[in-house]
């Protein structure tokens, strides 16, 4: 393939990570899982750091253990506002744990959640703000803060596409009450499988420890607020709360280090890719590009089709695939056009316009952790020869 979706980020450095837990024989969770955790945490400016093992299962538990946070009151039916646009794992967590989704439409321009109409959107049982920051893109952080304080609820967020990127001096994935990561193989940077949850806060902190391992009170700190059996050999398998197994595994979270210390290289490099994809594709009069807040750090590269291009993204993908370039839709779309919809409590908050077009003209090419400026000038000459067709 002449320009991938994704490829791999590893070296010497991991290998040789995976070796040393191949010959320690632990390979359940453990120290180097605890030790990754820390690491990521201190990156991003949080207490509290809790390894998943997917970022789709550390939105379930960072989700799911806010919905039994013995002080945020959340109650079945309560509403989390999400944006039309995004994976379908921001949004399944949501009505799994009991609680009822509620859409509002992205901007066209950042196709990160739009703070007015969020604020709009707000009900008496709204009690978060889901917000997404897509393909490396960070959401409007201090709008959406202040938006959330004067109607007392929380602003979350979904980073699993952002590592690395920042608004303002702060690290996208902490500008709210928690924030999820997902280091999966086409992300920034990759265990294999894996996720991470931070906060700031010590209850939903031990409160993920348990849900995490089953629900049960076995290697909780001794001051939890969780009740723990007085005698240590009951509270081995002692449950307090209905929890999952999201555990990751050693050798995911040994590989976590030194693929954090990368990380900020990964980000310089594909910020540098994006200056070249800004120069040759901003300013066209046949399709729209992802405009950045902040500092991006480029997931990928989105573009929305216009003029004469709208309505021709099948022929669009097919000269990319035949100029050997990987390409997806934008994310999944307008999530409400999924036949699984039907199957999700939820309700509408705003009229959908922005992301039915992100669904019916949008779509993505890779980005990567080393320069790609001859792929990038030929992904820019098989689009305008499409779009000279026409």
């Amino acid at each position: 393939m002449f320009y991938p979706l994704a490829s791999t980020t590893w070296d010497d450095a991991e290998y040789a990570a995976l070796d040393r837990v191949i010959q320690s024989g632990r390979f359940t969770m453990g120290e180097e899982v605890r030790a990754y955790e820390q690491a990521f945490a201190d990156h991003f400016g949080k207490r509290y750091g809790v390894m998943a093992s997917s970022g789709s299962t550390a939105n379930l538990l960072a989700i799911a253990s806010s919905f039994w946070h013995p002080d945020l009151g959340w109650r079945p039916g309560d509403e989390i506002i999400v944006p039309a646009v995004s994976w379908s794992t921001t949004y399944f967590p949501v009505t799994q744990t009991g609680l009822k989704l509620r859409f509002v439409d992205i901007d066209a321009a950042t196709l990160n959640i739009d703070p007015d109409l969020v604020a709009a959107a707000i009900t008496p049982r709204t009690r978060a703000v889901f917000a997404v920051n897509l393909l490396g893109n960070p959401v409007e952080a201090d709008r959406l803060r202040a938006i959330c304080a004067d109607a007392g609820i929380l602003l979350i967020e979904d980073n699993c596409e952002s590592m690395g990127a920042s608004l303002g001096g702060q690290m996208a994935g902490a500008f709210g009450y928690f924030g999820t990561f997902s280091s999966f193989f086409s992300h920034h940077i990759c265990t294999m499988e894996g996720g991470m949850v931070i906060t700031d806060d010590r209850k939903l902190y031990d409160t993920m420890l348990s849900m995490r391992a089953h629900g049960w009170t076995r290697g909780l700190p001794a001051d939890t607020h969780l009740p723990v059996d007085p005698d240590p050999f009951v509270a081995q398998f002692r449950f307090v709360l209905p929890g999952y197994n999201l555990r990751p595994l050693e050798m995911e979270g040994a590989l976590g280090r030194p693929q954090l210390e990368k990380l900020p290289g990964f980000v310089a490099a594909r910020r540098a890719n994006a200056a070249i994809f800004q120069g040759a594709f901003s300013g066209l009069d046949f399709l729209d590009i992802q405009q950045e807040t902040g500092e991006s750090s480029w997931f990928g590269f989105a573009m929305l089709l216009k003029g004469r291009l709208a309505g021709r993204r099948r022929e669009l993908v097919a000269a990319l695939q035949a100029a050997e370039i990987e390409c997806r839709p934008i994310v999944a779309g307008n999530f409400l056009n999924n036949p699984v919809i039907d199957k999700l409590d939820h309700s509408i908050g705003s009229a959908i316009v922005a992301a039915e077009r992100v669904d019916r003209d949008g779509l993505f090419v890779g980005n990567h952790h080393y320069p790609i400026p001859a792929q990038i000038a030929r992904l820019r000459e098989v689009v305008q020869a499409v779009a000279d067709r026409f």
